[in-house]
Formats: structure tokens, sequence, C-alpha cells
């Protein structure tokens, strides 16, 4: 998909920030900010498309009403601004969609509903059936019960692996900074970069930062790195503001645009590298390193010169060298308690000593993906 594309996109994800929301730090939700993004859906909607949203917005949402002026820093506080929000925040939804004939469905999840496998695919299924009913989800983070969540801090990466659940055709994310800029947009001369084709070649130490009303907590940091996730699954991201949506939408030359990989990698494997979470660590010889990244081979417990943590067979795990280099996660075939005696030794010998249940892999090359 190129630029001039956009208008075609059948199924969006769009993630709207706290701070597009909400405007400066403290002040009650901005009915007309909520009017604009839904502006944005009613015209997507009418022209055939499927539609998610990520809504930041709980905790900012429930500032005013509970009489606080900035974000809060510690956790029971969030999660009680978070409780409060979320009604208010869905109540405008709710209303402004009617506009359009649109029902909206609330959605909360957690990062286990993205990390552990049955409960994406659960996830997977309710979206799918939303979207085939003509609704549109409103999808948040469950920000007044969660905790890693929070301290995540962030709905960015939630909203590409949600665009890598529905299979979107493109994700959309809503910030109070119109762009990526090659510096800090405040400095003199900063310039907007227009699109994106190749996110390695960006140099990420430019830019990064929480926006500027005090309300969001994410930065450029991290929609580079959910246009990563999406592109690698061949799903091009459009950044842009609230103010200039509608031209960026419609093809014009507003905001940034990451290209797709041109070949999509598995979903598998993109959801063990980027919403997987690892249980603990094997450590790897030079040998295995080398072997792992250059020839793409299983990890055989000859290879491996530590282990660290605990975990279950089939739980993630990171494979590092002994310099402490994480280069991989994998899906590993023990537990934690049984690796200690393999470490060193070829499959036959523990086949022969420990049992033909032995003779296989730690971690199985269709379960290991490179970082």
């Amino acid at each position: 998909m190129k630029r001039a594309q956009i208008a075609s996109a059948k199924r969006i994800v769009f993630k709207v920030g706290s701070s597009s929301l909400t405007g400066s730090a403290g002040s009650s939700l901005d009915s007309h900010s909520v009017d604009l993004l839904a502006d944005l859906v009613i015209a997507a909607r009418a022209r055939g498309a499927e539609v998610v949203v990520v809504s930041s917005g709980a905790i900012a949402a429930g500032l005013a009403p509970l009489g606080l002026k900035t974000r809060p820093k510690d956790l029971a506080t969030q999660q009680a601004a978070a409780s409060v929000g979320q009604g208010i925040l869905m109540h405008r939804y709710t209303e402004s969609f009617a506009r359009g004939n649109i029902t909206a469905s609330q959605v909360l999840l957690t990062t286990q509903d993205v990390i552990r496998r049955s409960h994406y695919q659960n996830a997977q299924r309710t979206l799918h059936k939303l979207l085939s009913l003509g609704v549109v989800p409103i999808i948040n983070e469950n920000d007044s019960v969660g905790t890693q969540e929070i301290r995540f801090g962030d709905n960015d990466r939630l909203a590409a692996l949600v665009s890598l659940l529905i299979g979107a055709d493109l994700l959309v994310l809503i910030s109070d900074i119109d762009a990526l800029y090659d510096a800090p947009p405040s400095k003199a001369g900063a310039q907007r970069i227009s699109e994106v084709t190749e996110i390695s070649s960006l140099d990420e130490s430019t830019f990064g930062g929480a926006g500027s009303s005090g309300v969001g907590s994410g930065g450029m940091i991290t929609k580079v790195e959910a246009a990563r996730i999406t592109t690698s699954a061949a799903i091009p991201m459009l950044l842009t503001s609230l103010a200039q949506a509608n031209q960026a939408l419609a093809g014009s030359d507003f905001g940034t645009f990451f290209y797709a990989h041109p070949s999509k990698t598995n979903s598998r494997m993109l959801w063990l590298a980027h919403a997987s979470t690892p249980h603990g660590r094997l450590v790897l010889d030079a040998g295995a390193v080398s072997a792992i990244i250059e020839r793409g081979v299983s990890l055989l417990p000859a290879g491996v010169t530590g282990v660290e943590g605990e975990f279950s067979a089939g739980d993630a795990v990171e494979l590092a060298s002994v310099d402490g280099k994480v280069i991989a996660r994998g899906l590993v075939a023990f537990d934690s308690s049984e690796i200690p005696q393999m470490l060193g030794r070829s499959t036959k010998e523990l086949a022969k000593e420990l049992g033909p249940e032995y003779e296989r892999e730690l971690v199985h090359r269709d379960d290991l993906v490179l970082l």
C-alpha cells in the first residue's frame, strides 16, 4: 500500500492518545475532539471499511471528576482514575457514534489477553464477531484492575498487536504530534519525515519522550516500535494528528507513512517476538549462538551453558549469549528444573541415560524467533 491507496483500506485500526482527547493536563474529556475522531470512523464506515478503535484516555478522563490536576504517579490512584474515567469515555463515544448510527462496544484487555495464546485467540474471535455484526469495538487496557499494563504505560503497542490480531489493512496512530521528525519538533530546523520505508534506517536517538499535555505517557519511540511490529506483518502505519487526519487519510502528504514490508512474517512468530513475555533465560555458548543466527537451527542442550529463572515446558524464554546479549526468543520444551542435568550434553547421551523423551531439542526452530 502507498499513500494514495490509504483511502481504500478495508479494515482499519485507529489509535488515539490521551492528549488528543483531553487537551491540557487536568482538563476533562474534550467532546469536540471525540466528535472529530468519531467523524473519521463514520466516514470510513460510510465507504465500507471495518473499524476498531484503540483508545487511551480513561485515566485522563477521570482526573477532573476526582479533582486531580495531573496524572497520578501511584498505582492505586491511577486505577481509581481509570475506573471513573472509563465510563465517561465510553459514554461520549456512544453518543458521538450514534450520530452516524454506529453501535460501539467496550473491550477491555490486559497484557495477558495478547500474551497467552489461548486468550489471544479468544480475543480474536470476539473482535471478528463484533466486526461481522457491524459494531465498532472501542479497546482499552483494563487499567482499573491491571498493574503491568499501567507500568507499560501506553497503548501504541496494544494497537499494533490488535492490528495483527484482526488482520488490519492499516494502523492509524493519532497523536498530539502530527508526524515523525528528524529531531524534537520544538527544535529549530526539525524536519518532518514524510515516509519511512525502512525503520532500521531511523536514528532513534533523535526522538522520544511523552507528548506535551502531561496526561499521556507514550512517546515517539513507542510509535516507531508500533510501526516496527505492524510493518513486519505487512500492515502499513500512518502517524498523524487529529487536526490533519482527514487530509492524511485521503492520501495527502500529511503525517508520516510507514511502508509495510513486502513479505509478511509468520503471525505466530510476530506473536512470539512482540506479545509473549519471557519467563526465563537460556545462556548459549558461541557455537550455538552462531548456529541459530546464521543457520536457523534448533537449540540443542549441548549448546547451553546455563539456565536462569523458573518456567514450565511451553513457556517463552530468552536465548542469550554468555555476555548477556539476547539474540532470540522461543518456546522451551522442558521445565527449568529438568534442564541443569542436560546442559552441554548431546541428545543421544541424554536419551540413553534419561529416556527417549530427552532425545529432542530444547527449543525447536519452528518455535524460535530472532530478535
